[in-house]
């Protein structure tokens, strides 16, 4: 098996017309600096290495970067944290900052049923709460859109607190268009798209875990 790192499982994504966050791969600090001029601030800086999986708790993650000073501090302190778990760095992604609801989507292979895909709450919603509705692939809109409809916290998703509601089409278009891409690439044994930021125009995946078998 291999898991891919974030620059590969972001080039499958962008294969399959799924929506991604600007990101820009660094591989020395002369790059960084380079690529950090012209991006969007704040940016988000997270390693790129197949054997980080958990890139916040591993301290391989920072976020609201703007400026240049900051900008190398991170890229060191990430590189260094890396290098203490000995992974293998192929360099640091640079991202431009999203705003919007967190949510995830993932599959797993089953056994029995094939593929599987989930939805819900992103970020430590789903860690905490659970919240997660299930389909066999091949999903169809109608599928995406009842998955939707039933997770607890929908409502965070329909605006609150005089926050817009959430682009369900986006969202339901990016949720059918991940099944079909598992459904046709019998490499992909297990895919998570945690967080996925959607505001009341875009879903964009900001980070990706894609397991190749």
């Amino acid at each position: 098996m291999k898991n891919l790192d974030q620059k590969e499982a972001f080039d499958v994504l962008r294969k399959n017309k799924i929506p991604a966050v600007k990101s820009y791969a660094a591989k020395n600090e002369k790059d960084l600096l380079k690529i950090f001029r012209k991006i969007e601030k704040p940016v988000a800086l997270k390693v790129i290495s197949e054997d980080i999986v958990h890139k916040s708790d591993s301290g391989c993650l920072k976020i609201n970067i703007n400026d240049e000073k900051g900008a190398v501090a991170a890229y060191k302190e990430i590189v260094n944290n890396a290098k203490k778990q000995k992974a293998k760095v192929q360099g640091v992604l640079l991202q431009e900052m999203l705003q919007g609801n967190e949510v995830i989507i993932g599959v797993k292979r089953d056994p029995q049923f094939g593929n599987v895909i989930a939805f819900g709450l992103g970020g430590i919603f789903v860690e905490v709460m659970k919240d997660v509705s299930l389909r066999i692939c091949p999903i169809t809109k109608k599928d995406a859109e009842e998955m939707i409809e039933e997770i607890k916290g929908k409502k965070i998703l329909e605006g609150y607190r005089g926050r817009k509601a959430v682009n369900k089409k986006k969202l339901v278009e990016m949720i059918v268009k991940v099944s079909n891409m598992a459904e046709n690439n019998s490499k992909i044994k297990e895919l998570d798209l945690n967080p996925v930021m959607v505001d009341e125009k875009n879903a964009a995946v900001v980070d990706a875990r894609i397991i190749y078998e």
